[in-house]
């Protein structure tokens, strides 16, 4: 991955969500998929915060973006990995966030860990 496809992914992920384009966002994500955040575990009150598969995260998202009609994220920094990226962002109430994406073969998302901070 170079830092120009970490950067297009990033920018593209990013408006697909200030978009609140459910399909658009789910095209980033392999069908395998498996995403641990902790606002999963508070969404969706599963304690280990994880979601597996893009039948169950396309339900979780679907379910945040109902919760936070607001959303909107404001890209910080991109990282780039040799198979994975990490955002930093802000969201709408200012909370930084970085969700490190490992992908597949084919570019897409396979796993997300997302950590925040205040």
């Amino acid at each position: 991955m170079t830092k120009d496809e970490a950067q297009n992914l990033a920018d593209h992920w990013v408006a697909a969500w200030n978009a609140h384009d459910l399909d658009l966002i789910m095209t980033h994500y392999e069908d395998t998929v498996e995403l641990t955040s902790p606002v999963a575990a508070q969404l969706l009150g599963i304690p280990d915060g994880k979601v597996v598969g893009n039948a169950s995260l396309r339900a979780y998202f679907q379910r945040g973006l109902e919760a936070y009609p607001q959303l909107h994220f404001q890209l910080t920094d991109v990282l780039c990995g040799l198979n994975s990226v990490v955002l930093y962002y802000t969201n709408q109430k200012g909370t930084r966030t970085a969700e490190f994406m490992e992908l597949s073969a084919t570019g897409k998302v396979a796993r997300v860990v997302a950590n925040y901070g205040s």
